[in-house]
């Protein structure tokens, strides 16, 4: 059988340095704020109450319509400066009292001044749903937070419209440490899909540390008050630890997808190019995609155009550009600064983007020396391949070393699958290729962008794409008509009544029109109206039998299929 490389992983680790990089996303970032910046609290998850440290100035209709200068002038000879935001709209000035003066002392001197209706103290609200995880607030000089890249993916966003209760992610990979306190009660299924000769372990462990990592990444436990955050939050794991063996992979993606997972990372390619994928995983991935299961695979850990297989049969080459094409997601990885990773696969084949560096300027397979470059995460207790490779380091988190920093399109990976498993259970009428495209259609990219061969569709933004996978309805509405079982007159009144069916976390579209039918005698029903209205007058004939009913259509397009409806017999003395 022919063998597969281990995971793909460009990497190198995290050590304490002083080198910085710009926290600048490209235009169109996320709508949750960047750790580090000044929209986060410096301990998110905090109560609102905290304060910036600067002074809410609001000023009376005179000082305002002066522009503040006044106010302005003397600000500057208190030693104060201008903070924060300004909006002269309204009148708010925001200052920063100056070192030497409280906050309550200055603002009872800026309340004397001319011009000033009041003085506040700043606080800051948090986002809703911001997790325990001290990874998730605690300080890092270099990114703001350890744990940056969730928020700049917008998952902080994700978490206020759902949990992912119920989501499973499979992950196709080196096992897991089931005894990391990251990882416990988040394992559904750890599953040895080695050949026996071939065995590293059971699937339970890790050898590697690669599997534990990219687990974690998508479904660490989350508000546990420990380490770090899954992207996925509630999202269970299913592990199938392989030996990258071709029936091996097959038989991985086939039982985690009758294990009901939503989604499948696969972060591992070719060693070299063999002519194309074998006829199994071909059948392997069709069997997936048949149960709905988003297919996932990390791109090239080298700036390549050819992502290998299975990255390119989900997208082949050259339909990149089409939102609409492709089987599934090919995930690059994006660094710190919002640009593609210097060693990861660019060019046709790559459909999205998620975090998977930090240090734009790191190439190389180094020891653990120089700037930080990689993701953090979970990672197994005991010894593994990737630290004596040099291509992980541990670092040490509120007293526990199983962790580590790695970068790789294999950390970008995960993050997406997870993202895609939240969304196939939040809206589980999405059929896969929608959620694909609703991906890709929401990723973060400059404002009026379309696809790059650097970034594909842009960087993953989670809570713009839960956002639009739940108002993507499938659900067909009803409606109900209601007629007068006798008539004993010619015209008669017809009512009906329809709502659009609303599962719950969706938002359906709405009804958009209702067509009337009519049976005469029991021929074939015809269209007597079109409408938006709910009731309409018909004209019938003594001693005929009418059969009404209503088909209701929503504004997504869909109609009702099994009207309920009602009939009338004209008495044959009506007038």
């Amino acid at each position: 059988m022919t063998r597969r490389t281990l995971p793909i992983v460009a990497v190198l680790l995290v050590v304490a340095c002083g080198a910085s990089a710009s926290p600048a996303l490209a235009a169109g970032a996320s709508s949750d704020p960047a750790p580090g910046s000044s929209a986060l609290p410096a301990r998110a998850g905090a109560p609102g109450s905290d304060t910036t440290g600067n002074l809410l100035v609001l000023l009376d209709r005179a000082g305002a319509a002066a522009g503040g200068s006044a106010l302005q002038g003397a600000i500057a000879r208190l030693g104060a400066r201008l903070a924060g935001v300004a909006v002269p709209e309204i009148g708010l000035v925001t200052v920063r009292p100056p070192l030497a003066i409280g906050s309550a002392a200055f603002a009872a001197i800026l309340r004397l001044l001319p011009g000033v209706a009041s003085v506040q103290v700043e606080h800051r609200f948090v986002p809703r749903d911001v997790p325990n995880d001290p990874a998730l607030s605690a300080l890092d000089p270099r990114s703001g937070v350890v744990q940056w890249a969730l928020a700049r993916e917008g998952f902080y966003s994700a978490w206020n419209i759902s949990h992912g209760d119920g989501a499973r992610v499979g992950v196709i990979d080196t096992g897991i440490d089931a005894r990391h306190p990251d990882l416990q009660g988040k394992i559904a299924a750890a599953v040895d899909q080695q050949a026996p000769s071939d065995s590293a372990g059971p699937a339970a462990t890790d050898q590697s540390g690669h599997g534990t990592h990219v687990s974690s990444l998508a479904c660490a436990g989350t508000n546990n008050g420990i380490g770090i955050a899954g992207a996925g939050y509630d999202c269970m794991l299913v592990v199938e630890k392989t030996d990258y063996s071709e029936s091996s992979i097959a038989a991985s993606i086939v039982d985690a997808t009758n294990r009901h997972v939503q989604a499948i990372n696969m972060s591992f390619g070719e060693l070299t190019a063999v002519g194309g994928p074998p006829e199994s995983e071909i059948r392997a991935i069709n069997y997936a995609l048949a149960h709905k299961v988003v297919l996932v695979a990390a791109a090239a850990d080298s700036p390549v155009a050819d992502q290998g297989d299975p990255a390119n049969v989900l997208q082949p080459a050259g339909t990149g550009p089409n939102i609409a094409q492709g089987i599934g997601l090919d995930v690059t990885a994006a660094d710190y600064a919002g640009s593609r990773a210097s060693f990861a696969g660019d060019g046709s084949e790559i459909s999205i983007a998620a975090f998977g560096a930090f240090d734009p300027a790191a190439v190389s397979l180094l020891p653990c020396v120089g700037a930080p470059v990689g993701i953090f995460g979970a990672y197994p207790g005991n010894s593994t391949q990737m630290e004596a490779a040099s291509e992980a380091c541990r670092s040490r988190f509120a007293g526990d070393d199983r962790y580590a920093t790695v970068a790789g399109t294999s950390m970008a990976a995960p993050q997406v699958a997870a993202a895609a498993a939240m969304m196939r259970v939040l809206n589980p009428y999405a059929s896969v290729s929608e959620v694909i495209r609703v991906l890709k259609a929401t990723a973060q990219r400059p404002a009026g962008a379309g696809w790059g061969s650097d970034l594909g569709w842009g960087i993953l933004n989670a809570g713009a794409a839960l956002d639009l996978i739940r108002r993507v309805d499938r659900l067909a509405p009803v409606s109900r008509v209601d007629a007068p079982r006798l008539a004993r007159h010619r015209r008669f009144l017809l009512r009906w009544s329809g709502h659009d069916q609303q599962k719950t976390g969706l938002i359906a579209s709405g009804i958009a029109r209702y067509q009337v039918f009519v049976r005469v005698n029991g021929a074939r029903a015809r269209l007597i109206a079109t409408t938006t209205h709910h009731s309409l007058r018909f004209r019938g004939r003594p001693g005929f039998r009418y059969v009404f009913f209503t088909i209701a259509i929503d504004r997504a397009g869909n109609r009702e299929r099994r009207p309920h409806d009602a009939t009338t017999r004209v008495t044959r003395g009506a007038r």
